[in-house]
């Protein structure tokens, strides 16, 4: 199932911009203190590194995803998610658009 509204949330309205604009976000925290993101990344290749955990959850378009130390390229799309470790990276293979929300922890 994907998650198309988030309520209760404090947002910052400054944009989190990467990549020269490939990759666009806005974190947030909710009501019980946890912290997330949302954005999109444009078409593009890209290598992130971690600090926290993430779990990444595509709520439109989609993507291919290699997590360090890997060989093989996953695909992720509308209603799925994939986890990525704590003080780690993965690359991320955009054809259209992906839409997402980084859940940190």
């Amino acid at each position: 199932m994907t998650t198309e509204t988030i309520t209760n949330v404090n947002i910052t309205t400054k944009a989190n911009v990467y990549f020269d604009g490939k990759c666009v976000s806005h974190s947030f925290t909710q009501a019980d203190g946890t912290k997330k993101s949302v954005g999109v990344v444009l078409p593009s290749t890209l290598t992130f590194n971690t600090g926290a955990a993430e779990i990444m959850e595509c709520t439109g378009g989609a993507c291919e995803y290699k997590l360090k130390g890997s060989d093989s390229w996953m695909a992720s799309s509308a209603g799925e998610k994939f986890s990525v470790s704590a003080n780690s990276s993965f690359d991320i293979k955009v054809a259209e658009s992906y839409h997402y929300i980084c859940h940190f922890g």
